[in-house]
């Protein structure tokens, strides 16, 4: 099958695309509508945000499992504190009234995003939000790269994981965007089902190799991940034999040999999630087809510093 999508994730000689981690994450509340609307008035048209399943079936934006008291803020304004709640334990009404614009700055995983803004009254979002913005006049060329998590606690659940794909896909198929979208997961059972239940919308592979340590602050995806350490096992076959589209392995897990081996194999490369200018400039080094980062802006002003573009429109511009 075809998929008109790829072409906006597919890099080239001098272009690689820039994809906005849960917006702009470096300088803007993540996974906020305040935050999508900042990068795609940056020039970048390509958005990767995180979907998980509040207790009455909504498909809401926000990265982990559990509300965090380094992100979230009650209705008071105070920052949460004691357990932390599950999302698919709160229903929407419940989610609607907490506020993510901003980070604790004395939290551990405040501290890793120094120069974020702090806005007062942002929420989180349901995917419908987002999905409503870009099918409007003038984000015809935005695309998703749309990450479902999976449920720790049901990862074996074969009717909950149908359950959240067809919830998830219902909203965007809605507003007609299935034609600019990405499934995107670490979770690969999920990404077969997404792949069944929408065969319109490409798959996309997360990896990230056992070695690699969880961020500070956040949920680490190795209970959804297949096996990946086996001997002799290429990353980029494996994903083409389970029928991903595109590869997005963490940044320092990818070689030249894998790109090369990933683009023969028909794959789109998009690495996560490449922050630093040296790790900036090794990337572009390796001819993958995308980066995906929390500072577009950096990436930005790099691909254009080596004579790099991000659109057909800004290669124009050099």
């Amino acid at each position: 099958m075809q998929f008109p999508q790829l072409a906006a994730f597919t890099g080239g000689d001098g272009l690689i695309r820039v994809i906005g981690h849960r917006g702009a994450r470096g300088v803007m509340p993540e996974n906020t509508m305040e935050g999508f609307a900042f990068t795609l008035s940056c020039g970048v048209r390509l958005l990767e945000f995180d979907v998980v399943m509040s207790r009455d079936g909504v498909p809401v934006i926000t990265h982990n499992h559990s509300l965090t008291g380094s992100i979230v803020r009650d209705r008071a304004g105070n920052w949460l504190q004691g357990a932390e709640p599950k999302v698919s334990d709160l229903d929407w009404a419940n989610l609607a009234e907490m506020d993510v614009g901003g980070l604790d700055g004395s939290s551990d995983y405040g501290q890793r995003f120094p120069d974020q803004a702090f806005l007062f009254g942002a929420r989180i979002p349901r995917l419908s939000d987002l999905c409503a913005l870009i099918a409007q006049p003038g984000y015809q060329d935005v695309h998703l790269m749309l990450e479902i998590k999976s449920d720790p606690d049901k990862l074996k659940d074969a009717s909950a994981r149908a359950a959240v794909v067809a919830a998830v896909v219902a909203e965007v198929r809605a507003l007609g965007l299935t034609a600019r979208t990405l499934m995107h997961s670490f979770d690969w059972a999920l990404l077969a089902e997404c792949a069944r239940q929408a065969p319109e919308m490409p798959t996309s592979f997360l990896t990230q190799l056992p070695q690699n340590a969880a961020d500070i602050g956040e949920d680490h995806a190795a209970p959804a991940l297949p096996g990946l350490a086996e001997a002799n096992a290429s990353l980029p076959d494996l994903v083409a034999q389970a029928g991903g589209a595109l590869w997005c392995p963490y940044y320092l897990d990818v070689t030249a040999a894998q790109v090369e081996r990933a683009h023969a194999l028909g794959l789109r490369v998009a690495v996560w999630t490449v922050n630093e200018v040296a790790d900036i400039d090794q990337m572009i080094g390796l001819g993958i087809d995308a980066i995906v980062t929390d500072y577009p802006g950096r990436v930005q002003r790099r691909l254009l510093a080596l004579g790099c573009s991000w659109t057909q429109q800004s290669a124009m511009a050099v």
